[in-house]
């Protein structure tokens, strides 16, 4: 039986571009509105904005699904906020249980979460969306009774579906299919004949059925990406140069987290399209030798920026892209190397020990910068009280 938990939103907006959040929806606010656009709106003036804080929100999350752990056996983390538990072993009531994983995540991480539960993935993912917008649930929301679910079908848009996307919910929309319940009445031949297999897929877990079991593993991932807005438009080929390499070097340390080696790189850049400058925009993507050094790394991502680059733009955002991923371990021995893989690895092991112990940044290369004025403000995070000492709140008595 499948369960998924996600955080409960809260009243804060996270991110210099608003995600999708119920909270701001209901003030006004779209997804993906720039920040600095709309925050002088009068019906946003109680609303508080934070800068992304992306090494705290990973810290958190490894925390819950260590919690979560320590009660469920078999659990499969699906994103940074929402994992995936198999209830199955679990006897008693189920309802306190999903109240008592509730309470622990409250306790030890701090975090409100909502609790969906269902046969499948699928209504599992439909129930966690109703814990968190109907407050009379108490963050848990069971459909594992069917006459509970058809009820609900009635009324539930076939674009609220795990797995349907914008575009199919219109072309089905434009079949007549507004609501699950009519998603369900189709023939499954003609859904998969709509929608291929894997529509065939998301009306079965509609019905009850499991399609997706749990993934125990972490799939490899596909492709690393290190994107960075600048806190102050780049105009000189050095600053570039510097942000460039930094971005490689942070796409490299995720390399090596991961045990993985990149061969394709794509290296982008662009203006602001939203200040009125001219626009300019530019990529370069290529194969390169599978490495996770980070020396290599930016030779070759500086290799691709120089022809891209134009003098004379005031530039806003550059970024990073490795793909072709394939395990280290599994990479076959090459007769003629560029780099001593010995030392690289060696080299590399001692960076990330000493950056580890001390640090992100404090070892790093040259070619990355020293001041670096151009990194991004974040001039609102909030506290890392989770991996930083200096920010933990201390309180006074009197």
């Amino acid at each position: 039986m499948p369960i998924s938990v996600e955080p409960r939103p809260q009243p804060t907006l996270a991110r210099s571009q608003i995600p999708h959040n119920p909270l701001a929806k209901a003030v006004g606010i779209q997804m993906g509105d720039p920040w600095h656009l709309i925050r002088r709106r009068p019906e946003l003036s109680e609303v508080v904005a934070k800068s992304s804080n992306y090494s705290h929100y990973g810290d958190l999350s490894r925390r819950v699904f260590e919690i979560l752990g320590t009660h469920v056996q078999r659990l499969e983390p699906y994103s940074i906020d929402e994992t995936f538990l198999d209830l199955a072993p679990v006897t008693g009531d189920l309802m306190e249980f999903c109240q008592m994983l509730r309470g622990a995540v409250r306790q030890i991480a701090k975090i409100p979460t909502c609790v969906g539960v269902g046969p499948s993935k699928t209504i599992a993912k439909a129930a966690n969306k109703l814990a968190k917008s109907r407050p009379e649930l108490n963050g848990v929301c069971d459909l594992r009774d069917e006459a509970t679910r058809v009820a609900l079908y009635q009324d539930l848009g076939i674009g609220e579906v795990w797995g349907i996307g914008g575009k199919t919910a219109e072309r089905l929309a434009a079949s007549g299919v507004r609501t699950v319940a009519d998603f369900l009445r189709l023939d499954p031949r003609k859904v998969r004949d709509m929608m291929s297999v894997v529509g065939a897929r998301v009306q079965a877990e509609l019905r009850g059925v499991s399609c997706l079991p749990l993934s125990l593993m972490a799939p490899q991932r596909k492709g690393i990406a290190v994107t960075r807005s600048f806190g102050i438009p780049i105009t000189d080929w050095w600053t570039m140069r510097e942000a460039v390499a930094s971005y490689a070097t942070r796409a490299g340390e995720k390399l090596r987290e991961h045990g993985l080696l990149a061969s394709t790189m794509t290296v982008l850049l662009h203006t602001n399209p939203h200040n009125g400058d001219p626009w300019y925009s530019n990529q370069h993507s290529a194969r390169i030798e599978a490495t996770n050094d980070t020396t290599s790394l930016i030779g070759d991502a500086i290799r691709m920026l120089e022809p891209m680059w134009r003098a004379g733009f005031r530039y806003s955002k550059a970024g990073i892209m490795l793909g072709e991923l394939i395990d280290a371990g599994s990479q076959p021995v090459s007769l003629f190397p560029t780099r001593d893989p010995v030392r690289s690895a060696r080299a590399m092991a001692a960076l990330d020990a000493v950056n580890g112990r001390f640090g992100r940044d404090t070892l790093r290369p040259l070619a990355t910068g020293i001041s670096r004025p151009w990194t991004a403000k974040a001039l609102n995070l909030s506290p890392r009280y989770t991996t930083r000492v200096g920010e933990i709140l201390v309180g006074t008595a009197y």
